[in-house]
């Protein structure tokens, strides 16, 4: 008695060959994950929205009046700069490092894993610890770093980059060099042949072939960006002021500070159509849409 195994990609003579896809049911975990953990609490926030709660009783029905306070709020403007400003200086600084770290360590210099583990060990911490850290760290009386660096606009913007920085770099980092190990070595190697050197074959090799990872990066952080909050909630509070108050935090004082859970849903809805845009805008603008992977199907 004899069996027959399918590999998936043969077929018996006569049958044309098959590609071996999945099918759609192994996707339904994370599906169902998905919708539980992420769309049902999205439509719960925006159902919120349009009504007024304390978080105590029922929610009554509010109509867009929190959608009103919100555009009319004077911080929506300041809060929604000092976001944008956050998104871009974070961007910037972390791409370059992340960049160049990562093209650095696809390479074969000596010691190479050693260094990219512990490059990679800031990730794995939490956001929490790594904000108490750095605020123990920069305090103005028992800190390393003496001087008020939280009482100046400068100083609490730029330690929330830098503390941000330290955390994602090795995540970006990690995504870079998985990006450059895929560039063909053949390349380089016909550069070198026609005499371009170390940095032309950076500019003219690496990077171009790097801006599919770039795109994916960029998107990350910038989405990332938009969802800062436990950085600036311990280290700066949203001060000095509100100099550094950014959208999720306007969204923990009216939801927590002030209880008014109704409009601190529509500053939640607001922040995902925000965030959910510019992804796709970027998306839309970089051509990744379009990219098809040679491997597809396998």
């Amino acid at each position: 008695m004899s069996s027959t195994v399918s590999t998936g990609t043969k077929g018996r003579p006569g049958q044309g060959v098959r590609a071996g896809r999945p099918h759609a049911a192994w996707a339904l975990p994370g599906v169902l994950f998905f919708a539980f953990f992420a769309i049902a609490p999205m439509a719960l926030a925006f159902y919120l929205s349009f009504t007024s709660w304390n978080g105590l009783g029922d929610p009554e029905p509010a109509g867009l009046a929190n959608w009103r306070k919100l555009f009319n709020d004077p911080r929506l403007t300041q809060s929604i700069t000092v976001t944008v400003l956050l998104t871009v200086v974070s961007w910037s600084f972390q791409t370059v490092i992340s960049l160049l770290l990562g093209v650095w360590a696809a390479g074969r210099q000596r010691n190479r894993a050693v260094l990219s583990a512990i490059f990679f060990t800031p990730f794995l911490l939490s956001s929490t610890a790594i904000a108490l850290l750095f605020y123990s760290l920069l305090d103005p009386n028992f800190g390393i770093i003496r001087g008020d660096t939280f009482g100046s606009t400068s100083g609490a913007f730029l330690a929330i980059v830098f503390v941000g920085g330290w955390q994602f770099i090795p995540f970006h980092t990690l995504i870079y060099q998985g990006g450059a190990r895929q560039i063909p070595e053949v390349l380089y190697q016909a550069a070198a042949i026609d005499g371009a050197g170390r940095y032309r074959q950076f500019f003219s090799i690496t990077l171009p072939q790097l801006r599919n990872t770039a795109t994916t990066s960029s998107v990350l952080m910038i989405v990332g960006s938009l969802t800062y909050f436990e950085t600036v909630l311990i280290l700066t509070q949203g001060g000095p002021g509100t100099d550094t108050a950014i959208l999720p935090y306007l969204m923990y004082e009216a939801g927590f500070k002030s209880y008014d859970f109704g409009y601190a849903s529509a500053i939640a809805s607001f922040l995902v159509v925000a965030a959910t845009a510019l992804s796709l805008l970027l998306v839309r603008l970089t051509g990744f849409g379009a990219m098809r992977s040679t491997r597809e199907g396998m």
